[in-house]
């Protein structure tokens, strides 16, 4: 299953949000792989500010979970400053909805 969604970084803390995930913490890493995440990119328009994230997860009910998870609440503190969210911390995103895909080899 592929998943995307937009967020925003605020726009004197985009050289901080980068640092910050260069590398994500290793326990932070495990979590979301246990949870099903197969791949995860975020990338950023550098004039807007704008956060896109895609993923490959193996099920939404996975997904989910992963907010939850004591790591994750942290990562959310920690991010906090540098981004708009939400009142428990979690990032505001907006979903995206797939209307194009191709893959080799389908």
């Amino acid at each position: 299953m592929r998943i995307a969604f937009k967020m925003f970084a605020y726009p004197d803390k985009k050289s901080e949000y980068e640092k910050r995930h260069n590398p994500i913490w290793a326990e932070l890493e495990e979590v979301l792989l246990a949870h099903g995440v197969q791949s995860y990119s975020i990338f950023i328009d550098d004039e807007t500010k704008t956060l896109f994230a895609y993923a490959e997860i193996e099920s939404e009910e996975q997904w989910n979970q992963i907010a939850a998870t004591e790591v994750c609440q942290r990562w959310w503190q920690y991010m906090a400053p540098l981004m708009p969210t939400n009142e428990d911390f979690s990032p505001v995103s907006a979903p995206l909805r797939e209307i194009f895909h191709i893959e080799a080899g389908q």
